[in-house]
């Protein structure tokens, strides 16, 4: 993992772009585009002081937010309360798309940078292999930067 300037990166199955980080917005929020291969997604997870929105561009994801599970397609939207258990995951067959909303957004913007491994800006094509996230490693970053795996949404 490199940390060169950009403003794509890879993470567990899934391609975020960072089409306008909280620092562009003065701090009060941040849009990423997520890629998300077909059984990947985010595992479960709260973020006190960070709100997140999801709006599904393309392809099926399953949302469970606070114990109750959501299957949303195109045109939906979920919302995360602030500080609330959630996770997503893509599935259906083909890769998934979403636009994903954090207020403020420092929290994610921070936490993508740290653990993301950075791609070309604007890449849609999927590494070509990868290993499996190093949950030790992934856990310390997120505790870092103010977000906490837990053991269900």
């Amino acid at each position: 993992m490199s940390h060169s300037t950009t403003d794509t990166y890879y993470l567990n199955g899934n391609i975020i772009r960072m089409f306008s980080p909280s620092a562009a917005n003065g701090g009060a929020f941040s849009i990423a585009e997520f890629l998300t291969r077909p059984g990947a997604g985010a595992p479960p997870n709260r973020h006190p002081g960070e709100a997140e929105c999801f709006y599904v561009i393309s392809g099926t994801f399953e949302f469970v937010v606070n114990g109750v599970a959501h299957s949303v397609g195109p045109g939906g939207f979920v919302r995360v309360p602030d500080g609330h258990p959630h996770k997503f995951t893509n599935t259906g067959t083909s890769d998934a798309t979403m636009l994903v909303i954090n207020a403020p957004g420092t929290v994610h913007d921070r936490f993508f940078a740290e653990a993301g491994d950075t791609l070309p800006s604007g890449t849609r094509d999927f590494p070509a292999s990868t290993t499996p996230p190093d949950i030790d490693r992934l856990r310390g970053i997120a505790e870092r930067c103010g977000i906490e795996f837990v053991a269900s949404a």
